[in-house]
């Protein structure tokens, strides 16, 4: 009963706030992109403050991501490191679902942040899109957030990486950084959640140039090791 209480109020509580950060981005919008930029960094804080404060949910980091442009990897297997991401590393371009890129206002501001948005149904045309929005986030000096994965994975399954993520590798030339979630234990895809701890393991940095076998089976490995590893 308490952990649905407390569900219920992280959602009200988000869902309202995320609605006022919306307003004032598009309040900022028209003067400062690093304002935009500001303000969506306030929003991701908002979530963790609300995730710890009100769901009781802890996040104990292991590593941290260092500065400058890299591909970032990271194991999906709930919505809260989508927006833990934004925190993780500065002002990344995160690679998203085209989807949410198109939802009325909070899509506006995901473009005017910066993601990159993928039609799951293109196929090739996709690819070369991701790629090409890639590049331009890295001319601009920003890491690249991607869950290679491509969907949530429920707790304890490993599949393969999709085919994008090698793609991205080798056409940005960045080096990857692997980073483990086991956020599914306490965060399921039902409306309650528990309390805990969420660990985020950040692994070594997987320097660029790799073959694909190499590249894939090294970030799979790195992001599923919290699957059998103790807590």
């Amino acid at each position: 009963m308490i952990a649905a209480l407390r569900s219920a109020l992280f959602a009200l509580l988000f869902y309202l706030g995320t609605l006022a950060y919306v307003l004032v981005v598009f309040a900022v919008s028209p003067f400062s992109t690093r304002a935009v930029r500001a303000v969506v960094r306030g929003w991701s804080n908002y979530h963790h403050f609300l995730v710890r404060h009100v769901l009781g949910i802890r996040m104990r980091f292991e590593g941290s991501i260092p500065p400058g442009p890299y591909l970032i990897a990271i194991k999906h297997q709930a919505m809260v490191e989508t927006i833990e991401a934004l925190r993780l590393a500065d002002t990344p371009v995160v690679v998203m679902k085209r989807e949410l890129t198109r939802i009325p206002l909070f899509g506006w501001v995901t473009r005017r942040y910066g993601v990159i948005g993928v039609d799951r149904e293109a196929g090739a045309r996709a690819l070369r899109e991701m790629l090409a929005a890639g590049k331009a986030a890295v001319a601009a000096g920003r890491p690249v957030v991607i869950f290679p994965e491509g969907t949530r994975t429920p707790v304890g399954q490993q599949p393969e990486l999709r085919a994008g993520f090698a793609g991205l590798y080798r056409a940005l030339g960045l080096p990857g950084i692997p980073v483990a979630v086991d956020s599914g234990k306490i965060w399921p895809r039902s409306f309650t959640k528990r309390s805990g701890t969420i660990r985020f393991k950040v692994g070594d940095v997987i320097e660029p140039g790799l073959k694909r076998d190499a590249i894939e089976a090294r970030v799979h490995a790195a992001i599923n090791v919290l699957e059998t590893s103790p807590a």
